[in-house]
């Protein structure tokens, strides 16, 4: 059961999701990124709801093409919104994210 379906059985406030694209350059320090982020991540009330690899980008935008789709989601904007401007996740984005990922796409953000 997601998480946003789990909140709304329980009687809970709606979810805030944003879907993103990227393009990962290094997998590698792609995988160190999220190993160190998800603490931050799952203590601010966030998680990944959808995680997709892609193997073919059927209508590329630009270039790189993206190879990453993912949700991630939190209780709330608010939540959203402190969890990118803690330093801790700051300091993780700049050491890693940024020499991974060659590019990224913000598709939607919505509430659920």
């Amino acid at each position: 059961m997601s998480m946003a379906a789990r909140m709304r059985e329980n009687g809970e406030s709606m979810t805030h999701e944003r879907v993103v694209a990227l393009a990962v350059a290094d997998p590698g320090l792609y995988a160190q990124y999220r190993a160190e982020m998800t603490p931050l991540l799952e203590a601010a009330g966030g998680g990944f709801r959808y995680d997709f690899e892609v193997s073919r980008d059927l209508k590329p935008d630009g270039d790189p093409t993206i190879n990453r789709v993912f949700v991630i989601s939190f209780p709330s904007k608010a939540a959203m919104d402190a969890f990118f401007a803690d330093p801790n996740y700051k300091e993780i984005r700049a050491r890693l994210f940024t020499k991974a990922v060659a590019r990224t796409i913000s598709i939607a953000e919505y509430d659920v």
